[in-house]
């Protein structure tokens, strides 16, 4: 005889009228709402959060000197379009000129251009990088969505106008400025700038720990901890990544197992030596130092770049550098050297061959066979 089938909410106990109403499945009670917005919150990145800031504090400062009011979602399409034509540069003939003497120009008056400089919105006159605009586009779209108001920038029109704006930056050459890699020979300069001194010591650490791993990303370096690092012998240490960009969810993956070996496993055992003599044997690896020598807390995400561009200068390594210097370093040697591919990206962690390929494309053309078929005997 089959066992009568019992309701689910059988065995729960009557409800008191003292408990909170029952639910509308229909729609987020404003608790919920601003739970999952918490969430989302906390779930970007520190960059990606500050990011969204600054080009939301630019939108309105833009908005207000063009409009004389306060931005308001949602925000209409002829503003989008005017923003676009304000900041991307596009090619006119000078007055008076003849037409092959052309010069890029945009429709934001000078005066307000100027304001926007002085007032610490822009950081220099002229268009922006076509980054920095779609970027803004982007993060503007991003404000509707999270609004759940009509997004102005999924309009056909803005498309169709970004879309070509793209085509007319390319059409004329313009590409974007990538910074120079930190590859062995500049690294090593850099790395001799780092003497025994507390700062000295902690920067040797972090350079070679960003570098030899893979090339981590700057969050990822201002976040290492110690806990994450174990010691293998007396000349390795493995580092698990326990976060990053390509695994935001930290799911556990081989691949996110690095080793640091060598001169870094050494320069990370002289870094570990100065922490334990103050007590520290827990938290973030990398830690701000303070007047006479005290340890505070974790180096914020610009420290990292900081110090990178700091060590380049003390160096005088020519170029222009920041912490993704480290990351570029590593996967251009990697093609220098004629480094497996599954092996480099293994260590990176990057999960397009086309953008590893670039790096070791570059490297190896000149001293392919086929540029040298004329020379060749």
């Amino acid at each position: 005889m089959k066992a009568a089938k019992t309701h689910p909410l059988a065995n729960l106990p009557e409800r008191s009228p003292a408990l909170e109403p029952l639910l509308d499945p229909g729609r987020l009670t404003q608790t919920a709402e601003d739970a999952a917005r918490a969430l989302l919150r906390e779930g970007e990145s520190t960059n990606t959060r500050a990011s969204y800031a600054s080009a939301m504090r630019y939108w309105c400062a833009w908005y207000a000197a063009r409009y004389g009011d306060a931005l308001q979602l949602p925000v209409s399409v002829p503003v989008v379009i005017q923003f676009i034509v304000d900041h991307a540069a596009r090619t006119a003939a000078a007055e008076g000129a003849p037409s092959s003497r052309a010069c890029l120009v945009t429709e934001l008056p000078a005066d307000i251009d100027q304001a926007l400089v002085a007032n610490g919105y822009k950081a220099r006159l002229g268009a922006p990088a076509l980054n920095t605009l779609v970027h803004r586009i982007a993060v503007l779209s991003k404000a509707h969505q999270l609004a759940k108001a009509p997004n102005p920038c999924a309009d056909p029109l803005v498309r169709e106008l970004l879309a070509q704006t793209r085509r007319a930056y390319a059409k004329r050459g313009a590409r974007p400025r990538k910074q120079r890699a930190l590859t062995k020979d500049p690294l090593q300069a850099v790395l001799a700038t780092c003497d025994d001194t507390l700062r000295g010591k902690r920067d040797r650490a972090l350079l070679l720990f960003a570098w030899a791993t893979g090339g981590r990303r700057r969050s990822e370096v201002a976040s290492a901890t110690l806990k994450n690092l174990q010691r293998v012998d007396a000349n390795s240490y493995l580092y698990t990544l326990a976060h990053s960009k390509t695994n935001q969810a930290g799911a556990q993956r081989p691949d996110d197992v690095k080793p640091l070996a060598g001169s870094a496993a050494q320069a990370m055992q002289a870094w570990l030596a100065v922490l334990a003599e103050r007590g520290i044997q827990e938290g973030a690896l990398f830690r701000r130092i303070r007047k006479g020598g005290h340890l505070g807390e974790p180096l914020a995400p610009a420290a990292v770049r900081d110090i990178v561009k700091e060590r380049c200068a003390l160096a005088g390594v020519e170029g222009s550098f920041s912490a993704h210097s480290l990351r570029a370093g590593f996967v251009t040697e990697a093609g220098r050297q004629n480094m497996s591919l599954p092996e480099t990206m293994a260590m990176t962690g990057h999960q397009s061959v086309a953008t590893v390929m670039g790096y070791f494309r570059a490297e190896s053309a000149l001293g392919s066979k086929v540029s040298r078929m004329l020379d060749e005997q």
